[in-house]
């Protein structure tokens, strides 16, 4: 088709309306763009600021160039300015004005920018109307397929939305097949010149509280909660839990009888990552005992966000976890800034040395006594 027949456009909107799932007025709004771009392709050029209005009963359209009132005798651009003594009676510089023409068809160049306007922008309404929908699910976990595996995204067809789920939160180790279905919380909507884009994850922290949620009943009327979760997917999560109810045993109930909830939560994260669930405090120096947990701690110093941790020797090395993940944890779960430190040797010495002392005593006074 080499023009653009302004009459058949207007009597398609509806019907694209209807096929894209778009309001009216979106559709009319991308095809008087076109109308534009058409316009200013066949009469003008880029720096133009163009709009249109599109009869949809006549299929005439008025395209309106608005440019800027400056001083007389000054050099100015003819696209974007227009000076006074040019201007329509009554303009003061500054001012804005339009200069109206209608139009009913257009050039075959045009007429292809115009499609080509018409397609983008009808995507472009389309995914942001899709978008829009997803909003609403925003910190959910949804099923979705995996269409296409990248050395750096996975993207996955969530049924009317597609996402993609970054490297940073992918779970490390987790292998991924095009054309298997998988689990993904909606993390955001991330916004850019190029469109809407739904970032999934499955490594971050929020994944894993969703997933207790729906093995935890007792969540949701009150009886326990969750006070936080450090994550390092695919390797250890620590889950920080308390009991609002006297009685009722907080890690007990997320772990669930012989392990089933914590089992459920595993297998689908992967067994390779441990999960820790430890007894929320109020009081910073147990709260940081427990969250260190299974290493076994002397002695808890704390000044303002800092804090000594005294471990015996055998002990260190659970404290600090391979490659420093216990510590690492620990410190994002309880917010302060952990430091191991050995109990000093020369204490434990001493006590030993009283110990022999003692014996000593009690076996002499009793040759004495013989």
């Amino acid at each position: 088709m080499d023009t653009l027949d302004l009459k058949q456009m207007s009597a398609m909107i509806d019907i694209i309306a209807e096929e894209k799932g778009l309001p009216k007025e979106t559709v009319l709004g991308v095809i008087e763009q076109a109308i534009a771009a058409a316009w200013r392709k066949d009469n003008g050029d880029r720096e133009m600021n163009v709009r249109a209005v599109l009869n949809t009963n006549t299929g005439e359209a008025d395209v309106f160039v608005a440019r800027e009132v400056i001083e007389e005798g000054v050099a100015y651009n003819p696209s974007t300015e227009i000076p006074l003594d040019k201007a329509e009676k009554g303009a003061k510089i500054g001012d804005i004005v339009e200069e109206k023409f209608t139009v009913k068809d257009f050039g075959r160049v045009a007429a292809q920018t115009a499609k080509q306007v018409v397609i983008q922008r009808l995507r472009e309404a389309e995914n942001e109307a899709v978008m829009s929908e997803y909003e609403d699910k925003i910190g959910t976990v949804v099923t979705g397929l995996i269409t296409r595996v990248e050395p750096k995204i996975v993207r996955i067809d969530l049924g009317r939305a597609n996402g993609i789920m970054p490297r940073s939160e992918q779970i490390d180790g987790e292998y991924y097949t095009v054309g298997g279905r998988i689990k993904v919380y909606i993390k955001k909507i991330e916004r850019s010149d190029k469109g809407a884009q739904l970032i999934l994850s499955r490594g971050c922290a929020e994944f894993v509280e969703y997933l207790f949620r729906q093995e935890v009943p007792e969540i949701e009327n009150g009886t326990v909660e969750i006070k936080g979760i450090a994550r390092e997917a695919g390797r250890r999560t620590k889950i920080a839990v308390t009991s609002n109810t006297p009685g009722v045993d907080p890690v007990g109930t997320f772990v669930g009888g012989r392990g089933i909830r914590v089992q459920a939560v595993m297998n689908e994260i992967g067994d390779r990552e441990k999960i820790d669930i430890v007894t929320w405090s109020d009081n910073p120096s147990e709260y940081i005992r427990e969250a260190l947990s299974p290493a076994e701690i002397n002695k808890v110093e704390i000044k303002d966000k800092t804090a000594k941790v005294y471990v015996s020797e055998e002990q260190q090395s659970i404290a600090i976890g391979k490659q420093g993940q216990n510590v690492r944890l620990a410190s994002k779960l309880t917010g302060y800034e952990l430091d191991i430190e050995l109990v000093q040797a020369k204490a434990k010495k001493k006590k030993s040395k009283n110990v022999e002392d003692s014996l000593l005593s009690a076996l002499e006074e009793a040759s004495e006594e013989e």
